[in-house]
Formats: structure tokens, C-alpha cells, sequence
């Protein structure tokens, strides 16, 4: 999406989401002292340099910053997608640094959805077998009205049998949101879901995103550069050097904006 400081309105009724039974609410995740460095000695790189942060349950936060600020690694660490060098993550009660792999692996499943800009969706599956591949993986039965359901919330009703080969990257990004949602996550972690779709698309995937913290009651964190997406949020959070430089609550693009100083993202 381009970046602009117009904030679009939102629809007056935000998209309804596929539901598969009783509503899950969302986690706490809070980050103390979270540091994370790569290499060693002189040449070590300090991505991370003492971060403490809470994301509330059933809220939306935008974590931006420059080129290099962390803002990926935060969300990398917080997600246990990475883990820190020290510190501590704690999803809810559970603290999730001194979980073995596999129990980390099974929490990621149970509780969270991952969209990216990179859709990564695999090429010899359907559309909607890309969507039931986490269910799949962990062993659980496919719900296959509810496939259809979260196909349908994106826009891709009757897209189901196609591979992701003959879908646009806009369609594609959908797919991967379809496929983040059909689970209905407690938490939902986006680095840069937008940057590689046109505006129109871009905010029918924010919305979705918005909608599933208003209906659901699900937490979720999104990496961006794009004011406008960020406006979107509940809160903004900023990072410059690995550090934690301010925190907005319902911002505007504008006030965004102004905030970032104009600085490459």
C-alpha cells in the first residue's frame, strides 16, 4: 500500500467472521528486558536492546520504526518464531523462553495465526488445502464448511480448487489471511501483511484484521511502515536502535506521520 495520511473510513459494519463454536479470548503477551543480539564481540549486532512491552488481550498494535530498529525481531521474539538472547516473553500465564521446541510448536499452533508479506503458501496445494494445512499438521480433522466460510470472508468464494499459481499476489495474501483466521486464533502476529498489495486489497485485509479484535476478542500484533495501516490499530508502539522509543494510543495517520519524521522505513 502507498503511504498516505488520508485515514480511510471504515465500513459501518465491520466484516463478520467465520465462526467454528464458542469464542476464544485473546492472550496477554507481555515482553520484560527483552534483549537479542547476533554475532559476538566487536562484531556483534544488538537488535534488541532491553525491550519491556505489553499487548493488552483483544487489542491491536502497530510496531513501527526505521530500517533496522527491531521491529521485525520484536515480533520474531514475541511470536517464538526466535528466540532471545535474554528476557522474557510470556504468553498469558506461560512463559514461553524455556519451552522445548516441540511444546513451542504445539502453543504456536493452538493459539496463534501468522500472516506475512511473503505469503508462503504451498504451490502443489489447493487454495483450500493451503488453508487447512496447520490443522492438518497438527492432526486435527478439517473443518471443511469452515474453509469454505474463511474463503468466502476474504473474497475467494469458489477459489477453493485452484493452486495459489493462478491467484494474483493480492489473492494470494488472502489465502494466507484465510488460512491464519480458519483457526481462529487467540493471537495473530502480521509483519508487513500489506506491503506488497494495492491499497484496495491492502484494506480489505486490515479490516478483516480489525474486525477479528472487535468480534473476536483476539490480540494482535502487526509489524508496518504505512501510516495508514497503522492507523487501524488500537496502539502504536515505535522502535529506533532496538529501544523503545514511544507509545501512541489511537492515533491518526497524520499524528503517525509526523511521528516517523519522514524517516525511510
Amino acid at each position: 500500500m502507498s503511504t498516505s495520511t488520508e485515514v480511510p473510513a471504515l465500513p459501518p459494519h465491520a466484516p463478520s467472521l467465520p465462526l467454528q463454536g464458542p469464542p476464544r479470548s485473546g492472550l496477554r503477551l507481555r515482553a520484560e528486558d527483552l534483549r537479542r543480539s547476533y554475532g559476538c564481540g566487536r562484531d556483534a549486532v544488538h537488535a534488541l536492546r532491553g525491550v519491556d512491552v505489553v499487548f493488552a488481550e483483544a487489542s491491536f498494535t502497530a510496531v513501527m520504526g526505521p530500517s533496522g530498529s527491531g521491529k521485525s525481531t520484536l515480533l520474531q521474539c514475541v511470536a517464538g518464531m526466535d528466540r532471545p538472547t535474554s528476557g522474557t516473553v510470556h504468553w498469558g500465564p506461560t512463559e514461553i523462553n524455556g519451552l522445548s521446541e516441540r511444546r513451542l510448536a504445539q502453543l504456536r499452533r493452538s493459539d496463534a495465526g501468522f500472516v506475512f508479506q511473503s505469503y508462503n503458501l504451498m504451490p502443489a496445494m489447493t487454495v483450500e488445502q493451503n488453508v487447512a494445512l496447520p490443522a492438518r499438521l497438527a492432526g486435527e480433522r478439517v473443518d471443511r464448511t469452515a474453509v469454505a466460510q474463511a474463503l468466502s470472508q476474504v473474497g475467494l468464494g469458489g477459489r477453493g480448487k485452484e493452486r495459489p499459481g493462478r491467484l494474483s499476489g493480492g489473492q494470494q495474501q488472502r489465502v494466507a489471511v484465510a488460512r491464519a483466521l480458519y483457526a481462529r486464533p487467540r493471537v495473530l502476529f502480521a509483519d508487513e501483511p500489506t506491503g506488497a498489495l494495492d491499497r484496495e486489497t491492502g484494506l480489505r485485509v486490515l479490516r478483516l484484521l480489525r474486525a477479528g479484535v472487535e468480534q473476536e476478542g483476539r490480540t494482535c500484533v502487526m509489524v508496518t511502515h504505512d501510516p495508514v495501516a497503522a492507523s487501524f490499530a488500537d496502539r502504536v508502539v515505535f522502535l529506533s536502535d532496538g529501544v523503545l522509543v514511544e507509545d501512541l494510543v489511537r492515533p491518526c495517520a497524520a499524528s503517525i506521520a509526523r511521528q516517523l519524521g519522514g524517516a525511510a522505513c
